[in-house]
């Protein structure tokens, strides 16, 4: 709470965007509600209008709307056991499923997982084809977050699914952060999911939705991806509030992420500056990337704390410590508000930071 009130009084943010109080969030929704325009119910009206836009922007059939992308995945790896008699899945061990889904397909579906590699990347198309075992569905994060929002070029991403598609496996994109990724793959949303047999994206992440979560791919897939939401418990009897937003982040930030992932070239090259900094990837794949300083955790996120209450400038925050002692790690996220900082800024405004803890 320390943490959000002190970047909701900043006049300069870096990283991240100002957190907004419920008053502000529910005057974004009715200034883009209609005067005629009527809650949803059991996932028709504005759900549907949201649905057609995400298939259109991917190229897909048909999109879902999900409450949660941990729901949505777990339908289209399900899915995918299902159409193949595979009960087989090929995840990295850095991807969501297996770091933030706590194994949800596993001890959901009972269906059991093969890592096709460690290496801090998406698998290669060799590496699939010598899979011990024939899999339903191999998942590609893009970018991967847990190695530091790395993505594959858009050679090695078609080699990958050419391989998986030989194999009679099915491709599920973890396409949370998708939008971010058509930069630096250099194609269009639709020919990114294209390769693919399935698509998931998130509406909160950087369009800055309340919540939700879409998957696209074929009518089929869709009409099983209904059934299975439904038993999952995300069949809920108003979700106007999330679609909302999603809408609203679909036609404000999504065509400013372009923009966003090419300032946070700028911002990483300043921050490498630093003293004893180290920025990966470098340049970026997206506009997060991550960035270590050879400090203590707790003194990097206090240092933060004090600049932005004493400032007025928010840096970064969720510094965490790393296996090598006196080194911690973080999350750089760059959005509209970083777009205002230049490289002097960026360097004299760290400096003042890592000052704070030296003194």
């Amino acid at each position: 709470m320390r943490r959000i009130a002190a970047m909701r009084g900043c006049d300069r943010i870096l990283d991240g965007v100002r957190p907004k109080s419920l008053r502000e969030r529910l005057a974004e929704l009715s200034e883009a509600a209609g005067p005629e325009l009527m809650p949803d119910y059991y996932g028709d009206g504005l759900v549907g209008e949201l649905e057609e836009r995400v298939a259109g922007l991917l190229g897909a059939e048909a999109a879902v709307f999900f409450p949660t992308g941990t729901m949505a995945q777990q339908v289209a790896i399900r899915y995918g056991a299902d159409l193949t008699g595979r009960s087989t899945v090929a995840l990295h061990p850095l991807g969501h499923q297996e770091m933030h889904e706590r194994r949800a397909y596993a001890d959901l579906t009972g269906l059991r997982s093969v890592h096709p590699t460690t290496a801090p990347r998406n698998p290669t198309a060799a590496e699939i084809a010598a899979l011990p075992e024939p899999v339903g569905t191999v998942v590609l994060e893009l970018p991967m977050r847990d190695a530091g929002f790395v993505l594959p070029t858009w050679a090695e991403l078609a080699e990958v699914c050419e391989a998986a598609h030989a194999s009679g496996a099915r491709v599920h994109l973890d396409g949370a952060r998708l939008g971010e990724s058509a930069p630096y793959l250099g194609h269009s949303l639709a020919e990114i999911a294209g390769r693919a047999d399935s698509t998931y994206v998130s509406f909160y992440k950087t369009l800055g939705g309340l919540s939700g979560a879409a998957l696209t791919g074929t009518t089929a897939l869709a009409a099983y991806a209904r059934l299975w939401r439904h038993r999952y418990g995300g069949q809920l009897f108003q979700q106007w509030p999330a679609v909302l937003s999603a809408l609203v982040g679909l036609d404000r930030e999504l065509p400013r992420v372009p923009e966003y992932v090419r300032h946070a070239r700028t911002i990483a090259a300043a921050l490498a500056q630093l003293p004893g900094a180290v920025v990966f990837p470098q340049p970026p794949h997206t506009h997060q990337f991550r960035l270590w300083l050879p400090h203590p955790a707790a003194l990097l996120n206090d240092a933060g704390l004090l600049l932005a209450e004493e400032e007025k400038v928010w840096f970064t925050g969720g510094w965490r410590d790393t296996e090598i002692p006196g080194h911690a790690v973080t999350e750089v996220s760059v959005q509209s508000p970083a777009l205002e900082w230049g490289t002097d800024e960026v360097i004299d405004t760290g400096l003042r930071l890592l000052d704070r803890i030296q003194n």
